[in-house]
């Protein structure tokens, strides 16, 4: 939670940016004068670019990153926070309260997070709930909830579904006294890939347009497939999959992908609506 102050910064300046080129959109935290930390206003347009991320046949990919080099995420604006007098007195269940990562918006289309500074509390919600965590080297990961009185649960859980239980609980428990540094966060799996700061863009964007040349209704599927097993026990999880691959049989995707390789072309998958793309 840490975060800069530069009191040149235009106030009109939206707080994310959003941006669709092709398939592939590119969501961009943008308060880099205060570590791209979040605010209360952003949740409504999170909401809202993750909605459009969703219900978009074009976008078949999403990229988050954050303004600057210095700070992916910082987590929440702790200023904001003690000038209201706490965090806000939401009472409902997750579902209804919570708009800041794809999961939580129910978004099934691969998102990559690119990691270019340092990712804290709050911010970490991008990075469990990223389908692939690309890194700078120059990143960092910590968890500072406690050391502001606050509980470290969410965006913890998912650690703990991506690292080793006592890595999860070092950083949850030590807050700022424990930075992970991004090389340890590869060793670990947090994060899937560690390049240079100047590779990071080109690295996420390669990957996305890897993704976005597949079927977007097959690539949907296999991804509920493997984050619902995370849920789920080994043999009801592999039950779950097989209704999703029986389902997928009666797309017309299925019948041009082997009709498109046996014929030597690129296959044209439906996207919407029976939209050929």
């Amino acid at each position: 939670m840490t975060q800069d102050q530069n009191p040149s910064v235009d106030v009109e300046t939206p707080e994310v940016l959003f941006e669709k080129r092709g398939h592939i959109a590119y969501v961009t935290l943008n308060r880099p004068h205060k570590g791209n930390s979040l605010t209360g206003t952003m949740m409504p347009r999170m909401k809202s670019v993750w909605e459009e991320v969703r219900d978009d046949p074009r976008i078949r990919v999403a990229i988050v990153t954050g303004a600057g080099e210095r700070h992916f995420c910082t987590g929440a604006d702790v200023n904001a926070v003690a000038g209201r007098g706490g965090m806000s007195t939401g009472t409902g269940p997750l579902t209804d309260e919570v708009f800041w990562s794809p999961r939580q918006n129910r978004v099934w289309k691969p998102v990559i997070s690119a990691v270019n500074g340092l990712a804290a509390g709050a911010g970490l919600h991008f990075v469990v709930d990223a389908d692939i965590v690309v890194a700078s080297q120059t990143a960092s990961f910590m968890d500072t909830h406690v050391n502001v009185g606050l509980v470290g649960a969410m965006e913890n859980i998912g650690l703990a579904k991506r690292l080793p239980l006592g890595s999860a609980l070092r950083m949850t428990l030590m807050g700022k006294d424990y930075r992970m540094p991004a090389e340890r966060a590869h060793q670990l799996g947090l994060v899937d890939e560690l390049v240079a700061p100047d590779r990071l863009m080109d690295t996420a964007e390669e990957m996305a347009h890897s993704i976005a040349k597949n079927s977007p209704a097959a690539v949907s599927l296999s991804q509920q497939a493997i984050w619902g097993s995370l849920e789920m026990g080994y043999a009801q999880a592999c039950e779950y999959g097989w209704a999703l691959l029986r389902m997928h049989w009666a797309h017309p995707d299925s019948k041009e992908g082997p009709r498109a390789f046996t014929e030597g072309r690129e296959p044209k998958w439906t996207t919407a609506a029976g939209e050929d793309d």
